[in-house]
């Protein structure tokens, strides 16, 4: 079973689909679970995409994981909150290095829904996390 889960968090709609899933299989194998969120910052001038929001203070953000582990927290499952920034582009490598680095069993992860061309275009990190990391990958939709 899956006992140590790597939960990849942003704040799209599709989070509160992701950690229920995660809380899920946490519970049924009384796992621990690491909630990550990697935040991609673009270069000066630079189109940073989609759901980057660049708005929030690192303080805020962390508060933000850390209210997520708290919720863990609340239904018996050990859990910790990460924040990571990176550069654009990079979130999938922080995703399985992370992963790597708490020797976790899965990666817990959601999909915004792109099409094959929009993320092909695009670039889905879920699609690059699975081709990157050497552990079974749970993408949500």
């Amino acid at each position: 079973m899956y006992e140590k889960l790597l939960v990849a968090v942003d704040h799209s709609e599709i989070t509160g689909r992701v950690t229920d899933a995660a809380r899920e299989l946490a519970r049924l194998a009384g796992g621990e679970v690491w909630l990550l969120h990697v935040l991609e910052l673009a270069a000066p001038g630079k189109y940073a995409g989609p759901g980057l929001t660049g708005n929030e203070t690192r303080a805020e953000e962390q508060a933000s994981v850390d209210a997520m582990a708290g919720e863990f927290t609340r239904a018996g499952i050990k859990a910790h909150g990460e924040l990571r920034h990176t550069a654009f582009g990079y979130a999938a490598r922080e995703i399985v290095e992370d992963a790597k680095t708490h020797d976790v069993d899965a990666i817990v992860m959601g999909s915004r829904g792109r099409g094959d061309l929009a993320g092909l275009v695009l670039g889905s990190t879920a699609h690059k996390v699975i081709h990157l990391a050497d552990r079974p990958v749970l993408v949500v939709r």
